[in-house]
């Protein structure tokens, strides 16, 4: 009996369970923080209550999902795509109006009073898609030359341009980035020859300097402003450059929040004491609540979960024998690690304001929800992995 019970206990990866757990707690902490310090969030309690709510949806979908082995996913896995791009594509018409006009992005559906960013999920199923067709693709070609390569990256745009299509013409540029990265961590692990990589990896930094070469010049915006930019994307890069050239206007909340965390200093100002207001703290800006709040040892403490969570991540990537499971591990990693790194770099000042929320921590049921499937899918692998091993069983005389 104590043999089996040890073989239940080995098929949960505590180590990823754990830095979660401790996550959405800070996450609670930080939005009673952000929610009883803004006066546009007169109930406090609604907020915290429809997160937890949420927290307590995403495990429900992490035990269902650990049940659903590798054979079932690959089914399944078409349908999530075709569906995906098909609430994408609805959603241009059934958009929230509301929300539109204050964000710029056509990107929520409103029932009642629930929002719901169904692009959170999208993630999830472009994952699956781009780890099938590599899959495929892999087992079909074993011997790998450029024509096989450039067939599996003409299989990979072909699953990723209506994506990227339907997120520009929901004018959701964080969210495009989180899908770019998204391809190039599972392009860079898909086994494509170094000749291919490396101009494509140069051909990304020429397009990168030429972007920020665009936006830092008037005859730049000009063209960028006929493509499709607007000037809240405008004044967003003027904010990040010069985090203090308008303090009171354009730039009041990357200033603000760069105040914030700055008043945190070694060890906060302590907890629910705020003395910098800085606007939607509860969402994307909820890290400068924990720098402010626990200072430097807090955001590091932070940090340092976030990067046992990624490690402990990468080592199952590696440790997977179905090559299936890997590429979807390399694809929800690089998913929560562009979140991570983007929403962190954000309220530090070191990168642009985008709007994409902490894991875990942001307000946010649709985020929430797609990061907890992600983390069911990583849990599964070596659920079901242990599984198909056998189990021992003692006689007893």
């Amino acid at each position: 009996m104590d043999k089996l019970r040890n073989n239940n206990d080995s098929r949960i990866d505590y180590g990823v369970i754990l830095p979660v757990f401790i996550l959405c707690l800070i996450g609670l902490l930080s939005l009673y923080v952000a929610l009883t310090q803004d006066p546009r969030n007169p109930n406090v309690f609604r907020g915290l209550a429809m997160q937890s709510i949420w927290y307590l949806v995403g495990a429900l979908a992490v035990v269902i999902i650990i049940h659903l082995d590798a054979k079932l996913l690959w089914r399944l896995t078409p349908f999530l795509y075709v569906i995906g791009l098909a609430v994408m594509l609805a959603l241009l018409k059934f958009y929230d109006p509301t929300l539109a006009a204050s964000t710029g992005s056509k990107n929520w559906f409103k029932i009642g009073t629930l929002t719901f960013q169904p692009s959170e999920l999208m993630k999830i199923a472009y994952i699956l898609m781009m780890a099938l067709i590599i899959t495929k693709h892999n087992v079909t070609n074993k011997l790998h030359s450029l024509k096989t390569d450039a067939q599996l990256i003409g299989k990979l745009l072909l699953v990723t341009l209506p994506v990227l299509g339907l997120v520009l013409a929901q004018k959701d540029f964080g969210t495009m980035l989180v899908f770019l990265a998204i391809f190039a961590g599972m392009f860079l692990m898909s086994g494509i020859s170094w000749l291919i990589l490396v101009p494509a990896m140069a051909l990304a930094v020429i397009l990168g300097g030429m972007l920020i070469f665009l936006v830092t010049t008037d005859a730049g915006r000009e063209l960028l402003t006929h493509i499709g930019f607007k000037n809240y994307q405008f004044a967003r890069i003027d904010s990040w450059l010069e985090p203090f050239h308008d303090p009171q206007g354009k730039s009041f909340q990357l200033a603000h929040a760069l105040m914030a965390i700055g008043s945190g200093g070694m060890l906060g100002t302590g907890y629910n004491v705020s003395n910098v207001y800085v606007p939607v703290r509860e969402s994307d800006m909820i890290f400068t609540v924990i720098g402010e709040n626990f200072g430097f040892v807090g955001g590091a403490f932070v940090i340092l979960l976030y990067f046992i969570l990624i490690y402990r991540m990468i080592r199952l990537c590696f440790d997977m024998n179905n090559e299936f499971y890997a590429y979807i591990a390399s694809g929800i990693v690089m998913m929560m690690l562009f979140h991570v790194f983007e929403n962190i770099g954000a309220n530090i000042g070191l990168l642009p304001l985008t709007g994409i929320p902490l894991p875990f921590i942001s307000q946010g049921g649709s985020s929430i929800l797609g990061n907890m499937i992600g983390i069911g899918l990583i849990l599964s692998m070596r659920y079901q992995s242990a599984n198909k091993q056998p189990v021992r069983r003692t006689r007893r005389g």
